[in-house]
């Protein structure tokens, strides 16, 4: 209830009704949310918590009849009440109790917003959890999302995508107590593997290869990956390749775990493979990763996340390839993750991983539109396009294969980063959207590891990423499995 200051945010008149139900949280549950609270957040609220009566919205008159009615509760509509009657529902039930019923069996619950009134589901969704901290953090993370969805329904926006049912997950039926109790655990066993291991470390694959590579084989099949070697305490992760000025060049993310702020950096390649020392190419206060780059009227520009600084922002390379210089802004006041471009039907399209403060950062696809690269950019009719963490989060550059359009795309349904698919689109334009999942890639054989988060190439040269375990003591590594 407390988000319900999104909706007023929209320019909703919003007024709040309590009412009693048969539904109750289990008995303890504030008392566990708070020990989250204490022991996860430092004292930080969140969603989840508690709130006063009085601090969310007004109360409805009696006699006042609404245009829209918002029901989170499960109890028996009353269909003369609105002109449309909206409930939420997780895992096809309605209620705060099923939301928590979902994440205490182990895992986040799809979440459809549904018309009593006409019985039909509008949108539907299916949140990541990467941002969700405890019991308390992954329902913050669901109501989100929830507001996300019922803020595209109140603005007349569809997203396309219908989340299907994920299967081959283990439920496990547990008491939130029982929950929060083996979170705390798992918390302590994280901070304790934070103590010995730098974590996450991610590394850049790479390989040369003269066939059609991962988007012929829809694998990661074919010649051996090779790693590009990194001093241990820094991690490389988001590689592109490019070739310019008759060289070619990998800038990926490089993250310092002593500093825990990432810049751009690069490493030169030749026939071989890497060739020369890794070099910074860009730095600026705030975090950068995910180096995109485009070739743009003869010159070469580079527009690296930059979520923490709230923009979207161009650079220009002046001095191959380590001075760039910021040229433009592209968007403001947003938190957009690895922005994506490319140029289709005459237009540019820039898509990108969306959040509105809160919820999971993998989840949300937005598109944005522009006649000429720097803009000005306009978005998408139907922004957001989808929540849905198995495949909205860009993942690499655009191809294009035998006339078609594809796309990288992350899968997170199992964590951040944990794989890749492989993404047809078949429709694109200011007003429409649409992309078919023909892949997917996971770590195996192939490519030993835990994860796989970005997919790039240039001429022969093949790029993925990955990450490993990395202990801080040189000592443990052996025992550790250090390569891997």
């Amino acid at each position: 209830m407390a988000r319900a200051a999104t909706l007023a945010q929209d320019g909703h008149d919003v007024r709040i009704r309590w009412v009693t139900t048969n539904a109750s949280r289990p008995a303890g549950l504030e008392a566990l949310i708070a020990l989250e609270r204490m022991v996860l957040r430092k004292g930080r609220r969140c969603g989840a918590d508690a709130i006063d009566r009085n601090a969310v919205g007004g109360p409805l008159a009696g006699d006042a009849k609404p245009d829209i009615v918002v029901d989170f509760t499960d109890a028996r509509h009353d269909a003369t009440a609105a002109t449309r009657y909206l409930r939420p529902l997780y895992n096809g039930e309605a209620g705060e109790s099923a939301a928590l019923a979902a994440i205490v069996a182990g895992d986040l619950p799809r979440i459809d917003v549904h018309n009593e009134i006409d019985d039909a589901i509008l949108v539907s969704g299916q949140p990541s959890a990467e941002a969700a901290d405890g019991l308390s953090g992954a329902l913050d993370t669901v109501m989100a999302r929830t507001m996300t969805l019922l803020s595209a329904v109140l603005a007349g926006k569809s997203p396309y995508l219908t989340p299907k049912a994920e299967t081959g997950r283990v439920r496990v039926r547990r008491s939130p107590t029982a929950y929060v109790l083996s979170g705390l655990a798992a918390e302590i066993a994280r901070r304790i593997y934070r103590l010995c291991c730098y974590a996450p470390h991610w590394h850049v694959g790479w390989r040369h290869t003269d066939d059609g590579g991962v988007w012929a084989s829809g694998n990661l099949s074919g010649a051996p990956w090779a790693i590009i070697a990194d001093p241990g305490h820094c991690f490389y992760a988001d590689p592109f390749p490019v070739t310019w000025q008759g060289r070619t060049f990998v800038f990926f993310e490089e993250l310092d775990h002593r500093i825990g702020k990432g810049i751009i950096s690069a490493i030169e390649f030749d026939a071989a493979g890497p060739k020369g020392p890794v070099m910074p190419a860009l730095e600026e206060p705030w975090h950068l990763s995910y180096p995109f780059l485009i070739e743009h009227g003869g010159a070469l520009w580079m527009i690296p996340e930059s979520s923490l600084n709230g923009d979207v922002a161009i650079y220009r390379c002046t001095e191959f390839p380590v001075r760039w210089e910021r040229h433009a802004t592209l968007l403001s006041g947003l938190e957009l993750g690895d922005a994506t471009i490319v140029r289709h039907n005459e237009l540019y399209y820039l898509f990108g991983a969306t959040r509105d403060g809160s919820g999971g950062y993998s989840d949300t696809l937005s598109i944005f539109y522009a006649e000429r690269l720097l803009g000005p950019w306009l978005p998408h009719s139907g922004n957001p396009i989808m929540v849905d963490r198995s495949c909205a989060r860009p993942a690499g550059n655009f191809v294009r294969i035998d006339g078609k359009l594809w796309r990288p795309v992350q899968d997170c349904s199992n964590g951040y980063g944990a794989a890749l698919g492989l993404a047809e689109i078949n429709e694109l334009s200011p007003t429409s959207f649409n992309q078919s999942v023909r892949h997917m890639l996971a770590p195996g054989p192939s490519w030993p590891g835990r994860k796989l988060h970005t997919l790039n190439r240039c001429g022969r040269l093949e790029v993925i990423d990955g990450s490993r375990i990395q202990p801080k003591l040189a000592a443990l590594r052996p025992l550790m499995g250090e390569a891997r």
